[in-house]
C-alpha cells in the first residue's frame, strides 16, 4: 500500500499554522483540505478531549453561518491525533487567503456563550464539552496566527525525506 499524503508531512518538525493537506479534483472541481494546526506533534500536550469536541461544534457553526464562506464549507472537523483540525474547503486557495477566516473563527469562540448543538438531540456526545477550555485554546491559536502572519513557516508543510536505495525502494520511518 502506498503511504498517504499526510503521512508524508514530517511530524516532527511541524508547527502550529494553516497547511494545505491536498487538493482533489472531483469532476470540474477542486476541493482543498487544509491542516489547521494548533499544537507541535509529539513535543506538546495535545487538546483536551472536551474542549477539542467543543472547538468542533463553535467553530463549525461560524464557518458555516460566515456569509463569505458558507458555501465553500465542506467539512471542519477534529483530527485523531487531537492537534488540529481538518478543513475542506471548495476551491484551491493557499493557505494564506483562508488566515484571515480561520483568525475570525478562533476568536469568535470568545463570544460563545454556549456550545452550539451539545443536546442529546444534536450530539452523540452531548456532555462531553467544556467550553472554559475551548475559549483557553481558542485565544492561544488566534494569538499565536497573529503574532506569526508575516512567518511563511506556518503555511508551508515541513515534508518528510525519504531515503531511497539505488533500485527505487523507499524507506519510510513507520
Amino acid at each position: 500500500m502506498e503511504l498517504i499524503q499526510s503521512f508524508s508531512v514530517d511530524h516532527t518538525r511541524i508547527i502550529p499554522g494553516i497547511f494545505t493537506s491536498r487538493v482533489d479534483t472531483l469532476g470540474d472541481y477542486a476541493v482543498t483540505t487544509y491542516d489547521i494546526r494548533l499544537k507541535k506533534p509529539n513535543r506538546e500536550p495535545v487538546i483536551d478531549v472536551a474542549a477539542m469536541h467543543s472547538l468542533e461544534h463553535i467553530i463549525a457553526t461560524y464557518l458555516r453561518n460566515d456569509p463569505d464562506w458558507k458555501d465553500e464549507v465542506v467539512y471542519w472537523g477534529p483530527m485523531g491525533c487531537l492537534t488540529g483540525f481538518y478543513l475542506i474547503l471548495k476551491g484551491n486557495r493557499k493557505p494564506q487567503e483562508i488566515y484571515a477566516l480561520m483568525l475570525h473563527a478562533f476568536k469568535a469562540v470568545d463570544d460563545a456563550q454556549t456550545v452550539p448543538g451539545a443536546a442529546p438531540v444534536n450530539c452523540g456526545h452531548y456532555l462531553m464539552h467544556n467550553l472554559t477550555m475551548a475559549k483557553w485554546y481558542a485565544k492561544e491559536f488566534a494569538d499565536y496566527l497573529e503574532t506569526n502572519a508575516e512567518n511563511n513557516a506556518i503555511f508551508t508543510y515541513p515534508q518528510a525525506e525519504r531515503l531511497v536505495t539505488d533500485e527505487g525502494q523507499q524507506f519510510y520511518d513507520s
